[in-house]
């Protein structure tokens, strides 16, 4: 019993977290399953599919200032009949009439509507990015949890196991004895009922496990194997509560990423007010057309129009709109202080988790010492008659509540760590320093940007 016992601590100290020392050979560790989640997770790789798409809104918003070059042709068969009137002439015929017209039209000034719908798309790309930033922390959290989690469950598991090991020596010991009439019936029966609780914990335990193996797959995307340690990130963090909670009003993506949002309605509001002012347009052209009628073979123009349109009243309709974006504005404006006070809040309810955090793991080692102590004290005592069978199994689940919470609170500790990088707007692979080439999102950006023409993507689709 006594080495079961003591594997079992070996195995939730060593297990679950490291705040120093070398990786044990070919383990897995925390940071190669982040690179895997931020390489790999099929929800960020669609996030930055999104962002793609975004960026298209830019060359849309600056066709505006491009010509629109229009060629038309046509062909086909004509008869005609003509009767002069003061002759009574008759001619008539068949004709293949022929012609082609290329049109040129530049719009020249449309109330700045393509400048402010230019600048509000390129802040949807920036709020975008945003939005993929903030994605990019969450799997990173949810990765960094799941590996905890599944540190925490397999040590659980393990220490079930050696508790079941331990009271089925106790059980036996037990039966022993009352074959021999140190202790009564009784004994054997709370001795058979604890046996029996263990195995249903250690049951819970595996199932937990299973659970978690599974979302281990779908975050990380693999099946855990030899597991390393996992540790906290407190070198990234704010030394104090107020820096962090100031931090995260800066960079916490949500922040940043409401911010846009307000860039956006305010250019959509411009937008709407140019409706109002006048359009300018040229329009160039040239055609030649040949056969049109049975006296005239070819024809040819040239044309250069300039046209200035002034809209006096289109209904009310673009009124309604200008108030309507103001409202939107006005409303984005209010979601920018949730945001931010939704931000604080996160920053100062996962910074308190982090402090209890590490005060929780010297307080689960201290109970861990101490019911050691106090088990192997009580079946010294019950050698001597002066315990019970039942004092000594109260003992021993003392024990294994205190390994438990000491896994727990190891895990809860590392976690609390990545939730306040997170919180701050710093769980990223470049703070992290995580071997992973990072995605650039401005480079597809620039590759679309200015493109005039083309229906691939620039990956080649």
């Amino acid at each position: 019993m006594h080495g079961v016992k003591l594997f079992t601590g070996a195995a939730v100290s060593v297990l679950l977290m490291t705040l120093a020392g070398p990786t044990p050979a070919l383990a897995d560790t925390i940071e190669a399953a982040l690179v895997r989640a931020y390489q790999n997770n099929p929800q960020l790789n669609a996030q930055r599919a999104q962002v793609r798409s975004t960026d298209e809104n830019v060359p849309q918003a600056l066709s505006g200032y491009r010509p629109k070059v229009n060629l038309s042709l046509s062909t086909g068969y004509q008869y005609q009949d003509i009767q002069a009137l003061q002759r009574g002439a008759i001619v008539n015929g068949t004709l293949q009439p022929n012609s082609a017209s290329l049109t040129v039209n530049q719009t020249l000034y449309n109330g700045n509507q393509t400048a402010n719908r230019t600048r509000a798309a390129e802040s949807q790309v920036s709020g975008a990015r945003e939005a993929l930033r903030s994605l990019d922390q969450s799997v990173l959290l949810q990765a960094a949890t799941t590996y905890m989690d599944y540190l925490r469950d397999s040590a659980t598991l393990e220490v079930q196991k050696s508790n079941v090991r331990v009271l089925e020596q106790t059980l036996k010991q037990t039966r022993d004895r009352f074959n021999v009439g140190e202790v009564t019936r009784t004994d054997v029966a709370q001795s058979e009922a604890q046996l029996a609780a263990g195995k249903t914990q250690a049951l819970t335990a595996e199932s937990n496990l299973t659970t978690t193996r599974a979302n281990f797959r779908r975050i990380i995307g693999n099946d855990p194997v030899n597991l390393a340690p996992g540790s906290p990130v407190d070198r990234f963090l704010p030394s104090t509560l107020t820096s962090a909670v100031e931090l995260a009003l800066i960079e916490n993506p949500n922040v940043t990423a409401s911010m846009y949002g307000i860039d956006v309605n305010y250019l959509q509001v411009k937008v709407n007010e140019g409706a109002l002012l006048p359009t300018v347009t040229v329009q160039a052209g040239v055609s030649t057309s040949y056969q049109q009628t049975l006296n005239i073979y070819r024809t040819n123009t040239a044309s250069a129009i300039a046209t200035a349109s002034v809209p006096i009243f289109q209904g009310g309709a673009e009124y309604a709109l200008i108030r309507q974006s103001k409202e939107n504005l006005a409303q984005q404006r209010l979601n920018l202080e949730t945001t931010r006070d939704q931000a604080r809040a996160t920053v100062v309810q996962a910074w308190g988790q982090l402090q209890a955090g590490k005060a929780q793991v010297q307080s689960a080692q201290a109970q861990v010492t101490a019911s050691e102590i106090a088990l192997n004290g009580v079946r010294e005592e019950a050698k001597a008659g002066q315990r019970t069978t039942l004092d000594v199994l109260n003992a021993q689940q003392a024990l294994v509540n205190a390994r438990v919470a000491l896994v727990t609170a190891q895990h809860d500790r590392v976690v609390a760590s990545y939730s306040v990088l997170s919180a701050v707007g710093r769980l990223s692979p470049q703070v992290l320093g995580l071997s992973t080439v990072t995605y650039d999102a401005s480079v597809h950006y620039h590759q679309v940007r200015d493109s005039w023409v083309g229906v691939r993507t620039p990956d080649g689709r």
